[in-house]
């Protein structure tokens, strides 16, 4: 029987991996540096992390891995886990009435040893944020430790005004380029 491992200590990910029907045998969170690299692209960027992500955490010859990153991106400028509330109203208030990219990216590692990566690239675009919008959303904690600064699944998903590509992308695991990615390296998927 084959195994799977998550690299990755996201309950997004997890729940979003039960959605497909699987249930990792083990879940371990890799420890990298997720510093870019300077001019780094953040489709580049998140594609190396993902792949970063995924070899960082050893795992045995019968088992596949998974590992993803998701960044959000406005034109070439990352944005990451924010540090801290005032990183965090920096980032809404620069998605604000804009267009922004949400760029999830999936590894896989089969028996094999050979990685496969896939990228799901998602546009959402917010409405105008009024300043006291802002403070409330900072102040429910919903948006703490994710890319960008906000979670779509939550509060701020009433704030979208538009979006085009995979929602469970934005969320932060991309179902359909997952269930594929898993399928290819020999996992049974439903």
């Amino acid at each position: 029987m084959t195994r799977l491992v998550l690299a990755s200590s996201s309950p997004r990910r997890l729940e979003l991996l039960g959605r497909l029907g699987v249930t990792p045998d083990r879940t371990i969170s890799p420890d990298i540096d997720e510093t870019p690299h300077k001019a780094e692209l953040p489709r580049d960027y998140v594609l190396r992390m993902a792949l970063e992500k995924a070899v960082a955490v050893k795992r045995a010859a019968d088992e596949i891995l998974i590992a993803g990153d998701t960044t959000v991106a406005v034109g070439r400028r990352i944005l990451g886990q924010a540090a801290d509330a005032a990183e965090q109203r920096k980032f809404l208030e620069l998605i604000s009435g804009r267009r922004h990219h949400v760029m999830t990216s999936v590894c896989v590692i089969a028996a094999d040893g050979k990685p496969r990566t896939k990228l799901s690239d998602s546009i959402v675009k917010f409405k105008r944020f009024e300043t006291r919008e802002i403070e409330a959303y900072i102040g429910s904690g919903e948006g703490d430790g994710k890319a960008g600064g906000y979670a779509i699944q939550g509060q701020a998903e009433a704030f979208v005004t538009w979006m085009s590509g995979s929602y469970s992308g934005i969320m932060g695991l991309p179902l359909y380029e997952t269930r594929n990615l898993l399928i290819s390296s020999g996992y049974p998927v439903a």
